[in-house]
C-alpha cells in the first residue's frame, strides 16, 4: 500500500511539473533542466543547458560513448587497451569513477597518489624513478597522461654531452645510475673498437665531448704520424688495406690477392717504391713487362709488347718458353723438327706466312690447278699422302659403290696428270659414251635407268615414259616391243605391232584403242550411239560393222566416210526404183523393211 502511494505522488508531481513548463514562455527551460540534481563542474559548464550532449534518453549505457566522443584520447586508449583506462578490468562506466552535477568547484576525477599503481600506466617506473615525487613529472596545469616520456625532457639540464648525441639517452644509461653507462660501441656505431681500439679511451677520439660526427678513416686521427714518419701521404688515405688495428707495423697487404698483378720471381725481391714513384691511387702504373724493361727489349718491338709469352720473371735471360701451339700456325708433324729461321727469314717473326703455299709452292705438283689450300688434302706428317685428308665425297661428285673401287684408278677419270684434277665431267656419258648401246638415243641421263652397283641392273620405271605398261603389255619382254637398243625408235602406236593382227584389214583405221584395250584383244567396246553422229536402231543395231564399213579407211582417219541416207546401202533393195525419191524414212523404219509406216498419204484435200 505504502509503493502504491509513492506511486501515485510521483506521477502527480511530474504532471504538476510537466503543465508548468508547458505554462512557461519561450525562454522557459526545459523539462531535464528543471530535473537537473545539480550544477556541472566548471569543464563541462558549455553543456550545462544541453543535456542530450551528455545524456541519452532511457538509455543509460549510451553515456559512455558520448563521454568518448569529447575525451578521445581517453576513448581512443580503451580502444587499443593502452594508458590508464584501456588497463582497467572490466572495463566500468564513466560515471561510475567520475559523476558530474556536484557543482562549479567539484573534482570529479579523485586520484590516489598513494597507491596509484603506474603499473597500469605506458611508463613503467623503474630504478631510481620510483623514488621521484608525482608532481616532479605531472605538473600543475596538464593532464597526467601528458607527461613527457623521453629522457630529455626531465633531464636536458644534466645531458653533459650538450645534445650531442641525440635524445635516445636509454641506449647508453638506465633508471639505477645515470653514470653508469652501458654502451656497445661495436652494435650502436658504424665503427667497431678492435684490437688496441679497444684501449684507447673515448677523449681521445671524442675531444671536447664531440660524439657525433666522429671520424672514422685512420687518417682522421693518425695524420700526423703518416706526415712524420710514414709515406707523407703518398699511398693514399686508404690505410687499412695495408695495416691494421693490433700493430700499426704489421703489414697485411698481399700483393698477389689484393691487386690484378701477383708478384712474381724477382719482382718479390723489388722495393714498392721502385714502381710506384707517385702517388699510389692518383698513378695508376701499366702491367705490361715493355713499360718498365723497354730498355731491355732486344727484338726493337718487332714481336710486341707482349715479352711474358717468351720470357719469365724468374730471370729474363732463361730459355724462351714461348708455345708455337698458342699461335695462328700450331706445329705439326714434320713442321716440329724444322728449324725457326726456316721459316722466320727475319726477326720479324710475325710477318712469317701461314699458307702452305707460301714455302712449298715449289712443292706443288699440281702447279696451281687446285688452289692454295694444301692441307684440304696434304698433311704435315707426309707431303705424299692424302690419306685422312682428302674426302671426294666433298666434292661435286662423290664416290660411290662401283666407283669407289679400288680398281678404279684416279686416272681412269682424271686424263692429263695432277694438273688437270679440276674440271672433270662429272656426267656418265662423259667417261661410258663408248659403252652407251643405246647409241646416245636415250640421252645423256644414263642415271634415269643405271646405278652405279652394277652398269647391267636397271630400275626403269616405264609408267614414266609416254606409254605406260597396263595389262598384257606388262607381261611382255622388252625385246617383244624393241627389236634393239634404240627404244625411242619404238612407235606408239598399236598396229605398229599388232597389225597382222587387224581382223578388220584396216576398215577401221589404226586406232584400235577406240574399241579394243591392253587387257584382251577380244575384249572389246564400242559404243555407237555415243562415240558416232548415227545411233543405231531396229536392225541396224543387230548388223555387223563390216556390212556398213565395207572400204579401207584413208590414211589419217579412223573410217573411210559411210553416208547417214538409207540409198547409201539400201539402193539396190528399193523396189521403188527411185520413184519416191531417197527419204525411204517416210515410210520405212529400221525394225522391218516390209513394214510401211502410214504417216504419209497420197491423197489431197
Amino acid at each position: 500500500m505504502r509503493t502504491d502511494a509513492l506511486t501515485r505522488l510521483w506521477y502527480f508531481t511530474l504532471v504538476c511539473v510537466l503543465s508548468l513548463a508547458g505554462c512557461l514562455g519561450v525562454h522557459a527551460q526545459s523539462i531535464e533542466s528543471v530535473l537537473a540534481p545539480g550544477e556541472l563542474i566548471a569543464g563541462h559548464v558549455k553543456v550545462e543547458n544541453d543535456c542530450s550532449s551528455c545524456h541519452v534518453r532511457f538509455n543509460p549505457k549510451g553515456q559512455d560513448a558520448l563521454c568518448m566522443a569529447c575525451h578521445k584520447e581517453v576513448g581512443q586508449d580503451i580502444k587499443t587497451k593502452q594508458g590508464f583506462h584501456g588497463r582497467l578490468k572490466g572495463q566500468p562506466t564513466c560515471r561510475s569513477c567520475h559523476t558530474d552535477h556536484k557543482g562549479r568547484q567539484a573534482r570529479i576525477v579523485d586520484l590516489d597518489r598513494k597507491h596509484f599503481d603506474h603499473r597500469q600506466s605506458d611508463y613503467l617506473l623503474k630504478g631510481k624513478h620510483q623514488e621521484v615525487a608525482c608532481d616532479k613529472c605531472h605538473v600543475s596545469g596538464r593532464k597526467y597522461w601528458q607527461a613527457p616520456m623521453d629522457c630529455l625532457s626531465c633531464h636536458k639540464k644534466d645531458d653533459v654531452h650538450k645534445s650531442g648525441l641525440g635524445g635516445k639517452c636509454a641506449d647508453c644509461h638506465h633508471e639505477f645510475d645515470w653514470k653508469d653507462a652501458r654502451f656497445d660501441h661495436d652494435k650502436k656505431t658504424r665503427f667497431a673498437l678492435l684490437d688496441k681500439h679497444d684501449q684507447v679511451k673515448c677523449d681521445d677520439c671524442h675531444a671536447n665531448g664531440r660524439y657525433k660526427d666522429t671520424p672514422r678513416t685512420c687518417v682522421g686521427c693518425h695524420k700526423d704520424d703518416d706526415d712524420k714518419k710514414g709515406h707523407k701521404g703518398r699511398y693514399g688515405t686508404q690505410c687499412e688495406s695495408c695495416h691494421k688495428a693490433s700493430s700499426w707495423k704489421d703489414l697485411v697487404f698481399n700483393h698477389d690477392v689484393d691487386t690484378d698483378y701477383p708478384l712474381r720471381g724477382k719482382h718479390r725481391k723489388v722495393e714498392c717504391s721502385d714502381c710506384h714513384t707517385g702517388p699510389l691511387y692518383k698513378q695508376k702504373l701499366p702491367q705490361q713487362c715493355w713499360a718498365c724493361h723497354k730498355q731491355d727489349d732486344k727484338h726493337k718491338e718487332t714481336l710486341g709488347r707482349d715479352c711474358a709469352s717468351c720470357h719469365s720473371e724468374s730471370s729474363w735471360k732463361d730459355p724462351p718458353r714461348f708455345d708455337h701451339a698458342k699461335t695462328r700456325f700450331p706445329l705439326l708433324g714434320k713442321h716440329l723438327k724444322t728449324d725457326c729461321k726456316d721459316c722466320h727469314k727475319s726477326a720479324l717473326y710475325k710477318e712469317a706466312p701461314t699458307d702452305c703455299f707460301a714455302c712449298h709452292q715449289k712443292d706443288d705438283k699440281h702447279e696451281g690447278t687446285l688452289g692454295k689450300a694444301c692441307a684440304d688434302c696434304h698433311a704435315e706428317k707426309s707431303w705424299k699422302t692424302t690419306e685422312g685428308r682428302f674426302d671426294h665425297d666433298r666434292t661435286k661428285f662423290a664416290l660411290r659403290n662401283a666407283h669407289a673401287s679400288s680398281k678404279v684408278a684416279c686416272s681412269d677419270c682424271h686424263k692429263g696428270g695432277l694438273k688437270h684434277l679440276r674440271g672433270t665431267p662429272v656426267t656418265c656419258v662423259s667417261c661410258h659414251k663408248k659403252d652407251d648401246k643405246h647409241e646416245g638415243t636415250q640421252g645423256p641421263l644414263c642415271e634415269q635407268c643405271h646405278g652405279d652397283k652394277d652398269w647391267k641392273a636397271t630400275a626403269f620405271d616405264h609408267a614414266k615414259t609416254r606409254f605406260p605398261l597396263t595389262g598384257r603389255h606388262r607381261d611382255v619382254v622388252c625385246s617383244s616391243c624393241h627389236a634393239t637398243k634404240r627404244f625411242k625408235d619404238v612407235r606408239l602406236e598399236c598396229v605398229s605391232c599388232h597389225l597382222k593382227a587387224d581382223q578388220h584389214k584396216g576398215k577401221f583405221g589404226t586406232r584400235c584403242e577406240s574399241c579394243h584395250n591392253a587387257r584382251h584383244w577380244r575384249s572389246w567396246e564400242f559404243n555407237h550411239d555415243r562415240q558416232t553422229r548415227y545411233p543405231l536402231t531396229g536392225s541396224h543395231a543387230r548388223a555387223r560393222c563390216e556390212a556398213c564399213h565395207t572400204r579401207p579407211a584413208p590414211a589419217g582417219r579412223s573410217i573411210a566416210d559411210v553416208g547417214q541416207r538409207c540409198v547409201d546401202c539400201h539402193l539396190r533393195d528399193d523396189p521403188h526404183d527411185g520413184e519416191f525419191g531417197q527419204r525411204c524414212d517416210q515410210c520405212h523404219s529400221t525394225g522391218r523393211w516390209i513394214q510401211i509406216d502410214k504417216r504419209f498419204s497420197l491423197s489431197s484435200e
